[in-house]
């Protein structure tokens, strides 16, 4: 297959990979190769349909990262950027996984992005936290690789040591915050440690949150995170690494947090009849006392919902400031939404559709007009 100047996606069936295709049709004129995983050809063709992708410009491809050739059939000299978007994103992955699909998977790009002759933007995706267990303000360089919470967050910094080897070709390296919903109305069609830890919380099955007050909490909309990924996708911006974060006074801090988290609860007729008090933030050892109570229950909800939230607890321990220098001077039209107003809406949204599985419009919400 030969195409000019196109844009290679990995992991366009993603939850970022699907949003930024649909920025790149509405706003190119390039033609789109998507890589995709996919059993057969049936399974390619319901993605492809699942997605949406009916454009004639959508050329989609099953890639499995995990082979040793997983880019055979592509024509490299018709790829003019690239935007790697595929990971496993999860706190919980095994390191055996995380090694298969984000460090290796990573190399396999980065060697097929090194015989593209026309290549002129290479774009990968990261997260915040492939800094581990650093603390106070992050610059925008390489992690030290000294300690990590989780697989996935030295995946993700082992894969950033891939990419930044002697050798490689030039990359930008997208460093992505925590996503908590779709955009600023506060809509969440992908759930995280963020949102099954509220609902424990909502449903009155914990009270006690993980956490320090202090801990600044970098948070973003799918939206947000587009945008300036379509920013760094400009030819003129350097090779290197930026934090898609908020600046500083865009943040929260984990503290100021739990009162607008009560307060859009606290608009839903049946959490108000639970009587739930609101949350209290508790220190690591309390914390871990609670994991253990729920293992030796185990099973039920509450054992499961903590298994998604601990891999990830011990960073609201961690206070850090992101610093998103880099970003600011390459995205002019950088606006992020006001951290308070957003985790009030998506407080309304989760409440209103218990989590996705009915829809807002079933759900009497006594919220209170701005």
């Amino acid at each position: 297959m030969s195409v000019v100047n196109a844009t290679l996606v990995t992991g366009a069936d993603g939850y970022i990979g699907r949003r930024l295709v649909s920025a790149l049709l509405e706003t190119t004129s390039e033609p789109l190769i998507l890589a995709v995983r996919a059993d057969g050809p049936a399974e390619l063709a319901a993605k492809r349909q699942a997605c949406g992708w009916a454009d004639s410009r959508v050329t989609v491809r099953a890639v499995d990262l995990s082979t040793p050739d997983p880019f055979a059939g592509i024509d490299p000299a018709g790829i003019g950027r690239i935007v790697h978007a595929a990971a496993k994103t999860s706190f919980t992955v095994d390191r055996d996984t995380a090694q298969a699909v984000n460090v290796d998977g990573t190399i396999r790009v980065r060697d097929f992005a090194a015989t593209c002759p026309d290549l002129t933007r290479f774009v990968a995706l990261s997260t915040l936290y492939a800094v581990g267990a650093t603390t106070g303000t992050v610059l925008e360089r390489p992690g030290d690789g000294a300690s990590f919470v989780n697989h996935y967050e030295w995946s993700k910094w082992a894969a950033e040591q891939q990419l930044l080897a002697p050798g490689a070709p030039p990359v930008v390296i997208a460093r992505l915050p925590t996503v908590i919903a779709d955009d600023d109305s506060g809509t969440v069609t992908q759930y995280n440690a963020f949102h099954n830890t509220l609902k424990l919380y909502f449903y009155g099955l914990m009270s006690l949150l993980p956490g320090d007050a202090a801990t600044v909490l970098s948070l973003a909309t799918a939206e947000f995170v587009v945008d300036a990924v379509r920013s760094l996708l400009k030819p003129e911006v350097p090779a290197g690494i930026y934090h898609v974060s908020p600046d500083a006074a865009d943040c929260t801090t984990l503290g100021a947090a739990v009162d607008p988290i009560y307060a859009a609860f606290s608009a839903d007729p049946g959490f108000r009849k639970r009587r739930v008090l609101e949350p209290v933030l508790v220190g690591r050892d309390s914390f871990a006392d609670l994991v253990e109570a729920a293992t030796v229950i185990r099973g039920g909800p509450i054992a499961d919902a903590l298994g998604s939230i601990t891999p990830f607890a011990e960073q609201l321990y961690l206070p850090k400031v992101f610093d998103n220098t880099g970003l600011r001077a390459r995205w002019p039209g950088y606006r992020a939404p006001d951290p308070i107003e957003l985790i009030e809406s998506v407080g309304h949204y989760l409440a209103g559709t218990r989590w996705g599985r009915s829809p807002l419009t079933e759900r009497r919400l006594d919220v209170p007009a701005r």
